[in-house]
């Protein structure tokens, strides 16, 4: 008897820690299991270099949402952006979709400037005024060539 109230105390404690360990895997992983408090829209750019999956949107410095989805689009061969919003962010149709970076060797992440525009981007839509990343590469290059 005594075996059994054993097994089943550290059964119990097994439980709770893989309980636990799931808790702080999901929350350190920002990962929103039953929360849909978001929508999608999306952007295309012609160069997004250094963006990665999960980086943040912002709107005035304030994060707003994240990159959901990184993909070309076939016929343009445009980077394509799903951005993920908070739901109580609303999006004017003539706002401008920005790849900003963090300081000067920081992450790369997505500005938006809000428009003026009284017609707003449905769940779903697109942002048509972007602008790309600039390339260290190339403006250290062209300051060095060109004279």
């Amino acid at each position: 008897m005594k075996r059994y109230h054993l097994e089943l105390v550290v059964g119990l404690f097994m439980l709770l820690g893989f309980a636990s360990f799931a808790y702080v895997s999901i929350k350190l992983g920002d990962i929103d299991l039953f929360a849909n408090d978001h929508y999608r829209v999306s952007a295309r750019f012609g160069s997004i270099a250094g963006l990665k999956l999960g980086a943040t949107v912002q709107i005035a410095g304030v994060d707003v949402g994240r990159v959901a989805e990184i993909r070309l689009h076939p016929e343009t061969y445009e980077a394509q952006v799903t951005l993920e919003l908070q739901r109580d962010v609303v999006l004017q149709e003539d706002c401008i979709a920005s790849v900003r970076t963090a300081g000067i060797i920081g992450d790369r992440y997505i500005s938006i400037l809000p428009g003026g525009s009284p017609v707003l981007i449905e769940a779903g839509g697109e942002i048509f005024e972007t602008e790309s990343a600039i390339s260290m590469e190339e403006l250290v290059s062209k300051y060095i060539f060109e004279k």
